[in-house]
């Protein structure tokens, strides 16, 4: 019995001393006299996935924009851990700064380039991770070959993972939709970051879509080890892979916890899944 103790405050230990990848204190964000954040606190580690829900207008866009570096937040701090877990606090960091630490994202609204090919727009995500200079470029040089074929490597191994080879000298334009919101994210997988936020990643998808997607989040968290922070609407998906979920109303949290809490929340009921939620 006293071993199993010992055990147990060794093992709550070494949980209380993992550094979570990002951590959020008290973040307001004001546009003008509208406050659109209101000391949101959220805070995501290196094996979750994480969720943030509510209505359109609850302030979710706003949080990820403050977070990587789109909006520099009026109040509160936005730390993460750094490529060597150093704890960094990121508040005025410019989005490829943020990147360059480990954050990438996609867009509610797909922002690919339409005019290139499948592969050179994944290749643009690595540019965080290259080191060729202009002068380089330009001269082509031993080095700057070799890196471009790297490049080119790990994307192309990126839309196989993501099942978009097929597609890889298509222009993006041309894809269906669903491959077009898979290459937002491979372009994201790209940078290779310890923590993907996903703006409604299921949005205008048919259910088919939405299962893979769900199967895809899945295996970005298992066998790349990246830890997913997403805004969604679709409350299925949600439940299905979140270990945590953020609940959002007029810029504040409502409520925080697992699936099954958050399902039992009376307020979220009442303000989210309706009153006749099936919990």
């Amino acid at each position: 019995m006293l071993e199993e103790n010992i055990f147990m405050k060794v093992r709550s230990k070494k949980r209380a001393m993992v550094k979570p990848i990002l951590e959020v204190k008290e973040l307001c964000m004001d546009f003008g006299g509208l406050r659109a954040l209101d000391h949101v606190n959220l805070q995501v580690s290196k094996d979750q996935i994480v969720a943030l829900i509510g209505p359109n207008g609850a302030g979710k866009t706003t949080f990820f924009n403050c977070v990587t570096g789109i909006y520099n937040p009026t109040e509160g701090d936005v730390f993460v851990l750094d490529r060597k877990g150093k704890k960094r606090r990121i508040n005025g960091y410019k989005p490829n700064k943020v990147t360059e630490l480990g954050l990438a994202r996609t867009f509610q609204n797909i922002r690919l380039f339409p005019n290139m090919t499948v592969l050179e727009n994944v290749m643009i995500g690595r540019h965080t991770r290259t080191k060729a200079w202009i002068f380089g470029a330009l001269l082509r040089d031993k080095k700057t070959v070799q890196e471009e074929q790297e490049t080119i490597e790990i994307s192309y191994n990126i839309l196989r993972k993501l099942h978009l080879e097929k597609y890889v000298n298509e222009i993006a334009s041309n894809l269906p939709y669903g491959a077009q919101r898979r290459l937002e994210i491979a372009r994201a997988l790209a940078a290779e970051p310890s923590l993907l936020l996903l703006d409604e990643p299921a949005a205008g998808m048919n259910p088919q879509e939405t299962k893979e997607l769900e199967e895809l989040i899945r295996q970005i968290k298992e066998q790349e080890k990246v830890a997913i922070l997403l805004i969604e609407h679709d409350m299925k998906l949600v439940m299905n892979i979140s270990d945590m979920v953020y609940v959002m109303e007029y810029g504040r949290l409502l409520a925080q916890g697992t699936p099954q809490e958050i399902k039992e929340d009376p307020r979220v009921i009442k303000a989210y899944l309706g009153e006749d939620h099936d919990a």
